[in-house]
């Protein structure tokens, strides 16, 4: 009972204190001036939960959503939302993690954020690849890369193509795999960037036990292990004992498999990465299955649950459903920002329009008033400026009509009668009136002219 005691204090502060170093990496994400110092924060975050409750970072990301929303930072909005994509993937829920995984690439197109848009696609290409949709993982992987060549970021090169050369490799094509985890192992090692080189370690082991180098393959697996060691991280070591478990279960070295498969399952235990006991289970399963009824019995129910889980027909056939429907909504988004891009550039047209038709106007009441402009000149600037307004007007309330109508052509023909009922006897009352007016007085300023000039000849005859 003490003992119990004490492990649940320990488990209780250890989360007190991880729900603090989170919103100490949230609260330095807010401070964030650019956007490669927003992406480091987000690395941050991630290398911080990668070995804690997934929970109690889920409900640190609800918080730091909360905060973006109500300070209106659309940008931390995408990222924060998903980053809660990436929780229910660490806790198995597939099927949420990709919701949260579309809001936040949604979210990230209306901002226009590389960043933000990288890194919800990155998580967006995990949930497709724990479903088993490579096409769909490469697709947006290939993204991610596209978008850290773009900014120059090695980091999220490093990622694209570390998770990429995962993808292939469970593709069963390691020689596109080798190709994209040799990047990612170079790249790594000119920044010194080494916080998920475990995993490139052992993506590599498992590229070299598919081409038949044994002992390079076993060498890169003891490394992922060591490494993993050297980092106390319990995923990290899952992954790799898993790995190595089923090189050995390729080779029918089955005492080994069983050893690593064991080992694998062990350091999860008491953690909340259980959706992680899968593939040992299977492994431990398939080991047993003819020698040993009673563990075989024991990792099949563990098997049977985690699979139930994860791979249900159920989540697949929701994955697929909102795979569709982001594909359809992405396509939306597309139109709508072609329409928008229309709307502005006609915007931008009116305005030149309106600007030109006003500095004609200017310019003719300035010619107007000059003594050497002649009268009919006058009049045929006059209606031409006319003319113009006129015009523009109709050339504005055009869309208008169309919009009541609903482009019907007996009505658009209807309503441009009555415009023009209206308009046509104000056209010529106002060409009548305006030039009129305009000729007149450009006649006084002549006549004020000639005046002047006839009484300065006069002067001079005199003197």
């Amino acid at each position: 009972m003490k003992k119990t005691l004490v492990l649940f204090c320990f488990i209780a502060s250890m989360q007190t204190a991880f729900a603090q170093s989170t919103d100490s990496l949230f609260l330095k994400y807010s401070a964030a001036k650019s956007d490669s110092l927003r992406y480091e924060a987000i690395l941050a975050v991630y290398k911080t939960y990668s070995e804690g409750d997934p929970l109690i970072f889920l409900k640190a990301s609800e918080k730091f959503l909360a905060y973006c929303q109500t300070n209106k930072d659309k940008i931390g909005e995408s990222l924060a939302t998903s980053t809660i994509g990436f929780c229910y993937r660490g806790l198995g829920n597939t099927t949420r993690s990709l919701e949260y995984s579309i809001k936040g690439f949604e979210i990230g197109i209306e901002t226009g954020n590389e960043i933000a848009l990288a890194v919800a696609k990155a998580i967006l290409a995990h949930c497709y690849k724990d479903t088993r949709e490579y096409q769909q993982s490469i697709k947006y992987y290939l993204a991610v890369l596209e978008i850290g060549e773009r900014v120059k970021n090695e980091k999220i090169k490093s990622m694209a193509c570390q998770n990429l050369g995962e993808v292939y490799l469970s593709m069963n094509k390691p020689d596109s795999a080798l190709m994209y985890e040799q990047k990612d192992f170079e790249i790594c090692k000119r920044i010194g960037f080494y916080d998920d080189f475990g995993y490139t370690l052992l993506t590599l082991g498992g590229i070299h036990g598919k081409m038949g180098n044994t002992a390079l393959a076993v060498s890169y697996f003891d490394m992922a292990i060591e490494d993993g060691l050297k980092r106390n991280s319990v995923k990290q070591l899952n992954w790799a004992y898993t790995a190595k478990a089923e090189f050995f279960a390729s080779i029918f070295q089955r005492d080994s498999s069983i050893f690593y498969a064991k080992r694998a399952l062990s350091v999860i235990a008491n953690t909340g990465f259980t959706n992680y006991k899968l593939n040992a289970a299977k492994l431990l399963l398939d080991n047993y299955r003819t020698s040993n009824v009673d563990s075989a019995f024991k990792y099949s129910e563990i098997y049977r649950i985690e699979n139930d889980s994860v791979f249900s027909a159920k989540a697949i056939q929701q994955t697929q459903l909102m795979t569709f429907e982001n594909e359809k909504k992405q396509q939306e988004l597309i139109k709508e920002k072609k329409i928008a891009e229309q709307h502005r550039k006609q915007n931008i047209q009116y305005a030149i329009i309106a600007l030109g038709i006003l500095t004609f106007i200017i310019l003719f009441l300035a010619l107007s008033r000059r003594h050497i402009t002649n009268t009919k000149l006058i009049q045929f600037l006059g209606v031409v400026a006319l003319l113009l307004v006129f015009e523009f007007l109709n050339l504005l309330l055009h869309p208008f009509l169309e919009s009541i109508t609903h482009h019907s052509p007996v009505l658009m023909l209807l309503a441009l009668v009555c415009i023009a009922a209206l308009l046509i006897p104000l056209h010529h009352k106002l060409e009548k009136w305006a030039t009129h007016k305009l000729v007149e007085k450009n006649k006084a300023i002549r006549l004020a002219s000639a005046k002047k000039t006839i009484e300065e000849l006069e002067k001079d005859n005199t003197n």
